[in-house]
């Protein structure tokens, strides 16, 4: 028991020296300049992407059709955990697709 306490005084001791050399560092990013492009629903992709990541992201995305921009909503809600809901999702692939998509074979 006495060498548990010794042990475990040991390594408090160690965090605490450790907690007491780091220093606060501070990182300033540069101002956001890339935009959405204007198409039906941006205002819609504001309010729900915008929170996670830079518009630029989905501007150096390729043309995708439908199924692409699909998959990329479905992605960030199930896997990043993004608060899209169900009903909502439809009309943001709607917009990437008219503002970032082609058409696919099927003409949509």
């Amino acid at each position: 028991m006495k060498r548990r306490l010794i042990v475990f005084t040991v390594l408090a001791s160690s965090f605490i020296a450790v907690q007491a050399d780091e220093k606060v560092v501070s990182i300033t990013l540069p101002a956001e300049t890339a935009v959405y492009r204007e198409a039906p629903g941006v205002e819609l992709v504001k309010g729900h992407c915008i929170t996670c990541h830079s518009a630029e992201y989905v501007n150096t995305q390729p043309p995708m059709p439908r199924k692409f921009w699909e998959g990329s909503v479905k992605k960030m809600k199930e896997k990043f955990g993004a608060p899209i809901a169900d009903n909502i999702a439809p009309m943001l692939a709607d917009y990437l697709t008219a503002a970032y998509g082609v058409k696919d074979a099927g003409g949509k």
